[in-house]
């Protein structure tokens, strides 16, 4: 593994196994002309998160998008993301505060679990606020934060921007390189938490909003968030 504080596996997202499916463009298009600006941008504003995170970049109202074409409404989303994470807090609290010397982790899915992906057409992609709480409070508690995504190595840059600009601490992220992309997006998932524990952490926690993020085991809990029969997914 070459692991760095924005390293390793992605493409796209749901149960396919191909990696030209027309969501694993959409989102790779959007991403990398994010980059564009991005990068070109300056290269220490891509490694550092601002003082204050933009979670809140998008009204309370907004629906558009992706999942606005398909009846997702902004406002119903979130209060139903709320709802599990607000769920997932009071855990979160008692493993970090009975910690005991292990390293704990946290590992989130990022299109529609960490970032806002399918309620926007611009870039950078805004953090789902109540998921950005949740992780900056884990983090200063003692847990790492690691990402493991479906999306394609080729947007790693943009994606850790993206990530870090909104807010969320990055202590590792997971895309998929070339030769995960013919492997089942659950079974990659699977094997780069297993990494992650093979890297001595205690993944306390799993977040994301498909079953493939779920899967496979090695976390103690996982979280399930909304996808409304696979229309965020």
């Amino acid at each position: 593994m070459t692991m760095s504080s924005t390293s390793n596996s992605s493409a796209t997202h749901g149960t396919s196994t191909s990696p030209f499916t027309s969501r694993a463009v959409r989102r790779a298009a959007v991403t990398v002309a994010g980059a564009a600006l991005a990068l070109g941008a300056t290269a220490t504003t891509a490694t550092a998160a601002p003082s204050t995170p933009t979670a809140s970049a998008a009204s309370s109202g907004h629906t558009s998008g992706p999942a606005g074409l398909k009846g997702v409404d902004h406002a119903i989303w979130v209060r139903d993301v709320k709802s599990v994470i607000d769920g997932a807090r009071p855990y979160i609290t008692e493993r970090t505060g009975n910690a005991r010397g292990e390293k704990q982790a946290i590992v989130l899915d990022i299109d529609n679990s960490s970032l806002e992906t399918d309620f926007h057409w611009a870039w950078p992609t805004p953090a789902i606020e109540s998921v950005l709480e949740l992780t900056r409070y884990a983090h200063e508690r003692g847990a790492a934060i690691f990402f493991v995504t479906a999306r394609p190595g080729l947007v790693e840059p943009a994606t850790s921007y993206n990530l870090r600009r909104v807010g969320y601490p990055v202590s590792g992220l997971y895309v998929r390189r070339l030769p995960d992309l013919f492997q089942d997006v659950s079974a990659y998932k699977t094997a780069k938490r297993a990494e992650i524990e093979a890297n001595g952490y205690r993944i306390i926690a799993n977040i994301g909003n498909n079953t493939t993020d779920l899967a496979g085991g090695h976390a103690d809990r996982t979280f399930k968030l909304p996808d409304y029969d696979g229309k965020l997914s």
